[in-house]
């Protein structure tokens, strides 16, 4: 049985231990305040929320303490080097050790119970898992394939990402790459739960995954999914345990320059790449999507002033994807306003969360006719 509770003393001195350093480091020069997404559509001060925690001040009843995204910007800004998204986590925990969550907040319980139950945040059976793959060449891995092809929850079971399991599908075959998916037998990462408080839930879901990988001799795992590919390659060390790793983008710009896979039509639009957070800031990955994109024949390329380092987040990180966001704080919706105003017709990116927040927010704008908005994959299988 999975623990629910979170031990609450650990969490209150490990809030203390942040707290300390975060007296001893932290100037409250306010940076974290001036660059933090959430200052472009609400209010919510960072600074305020360490200084609180750093005495002991913080009220978990407050909704503040779930709005950090886990972006990263003010932990690359920051000139002390203070771990902004780790005290709130700690603070997080916390709350998710009491059961106190705003009423914004209160679809996390319910995407905790599906992740309990079947594996993945949706609550969906977990016998279904791999129906997105009926009818493509895809098999069951086995320990002589090269490669384990995970695609996730969102790939796995929401119509829209579907889609992109499918051309990722699409692209290995065609280059001839030996893989195949575990299907029923794989649970979500645990990423975003953990990002909300819940550890155990979280340790329950790798240990699962990691006893199931080493079953089943896999080696190398490839993802969609940045939060995914964060999880597998930073945090599920912990376990001792270290699985190669790599994003769909990395992969396919090998293929690419191995000369496996031809681009040969051409893709005559003007493009605008997203950096999602935990591909970009949170583990360096730029220059591969957009080497793809330059390969393309009759693809051009546009960059957003906000791009790489500096890009906008969507809004869904930090397990604020099971959030409910208003539509007026949504960081997506200036995101398109972004890829539009710089003169792009399609915006692309290689994240499930930003492509679900994009399409989201091109519904509500109604920009259905201004802005089409694709995974790479998804670009990719039109030219092969």
């Amino acid at each position: 049985m999975v623990e629910t509770e979170a031990p609450i003393k650990e969490v209150i001195e490990e809030i203390k231990e942040s707290g300390g350093d975060a007296v001893k480091f932290c100037y409250q020069c306010g940076k974290c305040d001036t660059i933090c997404p959430w200052n472009r559509v609400g209010t919510f001060s960072m600074r305020k929320l360490i200084r609180e925690a750093a005495f002991g001040l913080t009220e978990i009843e407050r909704e503040e303490i779930w709005r950090c995204t886990g972006c990263g910007e003010c932990t690359r800004r920051c000139p002390r080097d203070v771990k902004q998204i780790q005290d709130t986590v700690a603070l997080r925990r916390m709350a998710t050790g009491y059961g106190v969550f705003p009423a914004a907040v209160k679809p996390v319980r319910a995407a905790s119970a599906g992740l309990t139950a079947e594996g993945n945040p949706f609550g969906e059976e977990r016998a279904i898992r791999a129906e997105w793959a009926k009818g493509l060449p895809v098999k069951t891995f086995a320990e002589e394939m090269e490669i384990l092809y995970f695609p996730g929850c969102y790939l796995s079971y929401d119509p829209r990402l579907k889609k992109v399991a499918a051309a990722t599908a699409g692209i290995l075959s065609q280059a001839g790459v030996d893989f195949g998916i575990l299907g029923a037998r794989e649970n979500c990462c645990g990423e975003s739960i953990r990002k909300t408080g819940n550890e155990a839930l979280f340790k329950s879901l790798a240990r699962e995954n990691i006893k199931t990988f080493i079953e089943n001799g896999v080696k190398k795992i490839l993802v969609s999914s940045p939060h995914c590919y964060h999880t597998f390659k930073n945090e599920y060390t912990e376990f001792k345990t270290h699985f190669e790793v790599a994003h769909i983008s990395q992969y396919i710009f090998e293929l690419i320059n191995e000369g496996k896979l031809k681009l040969s039509k051409e893709y005559g639009k003007k493009v605008t790449y997203h950096d999602p957070c935990y591909l970009g800031r949170h583990n360096g990955i730029y220059d591969e999507p957009r080497g793809i994109l330059k390969k393309i024949p009759g693809l051009e390329l546009i960059e957003m002033d906000r791009s790489r380092e500096d890009s906008l987040c969507c809004g869904m990180g930090g397990g604020r994807i099971w959030m409910e966001t208003p539509v007026s704080e949504r960081f997506s919706n200036l995101r398109l306003e972004e890829a539009i105003g710089a003169g792009s017709e399609v915006l692309v990116t290689s994240c499930p969360y930003c492509v679900t927040n994009f399409e989201d927010g091109r519904v509500v704008l109604n920009y259905d006719d201004a802005i089409q908005i694709k995974d790479i994959t998804e670009v990719l299988l039109e030219v092969i």
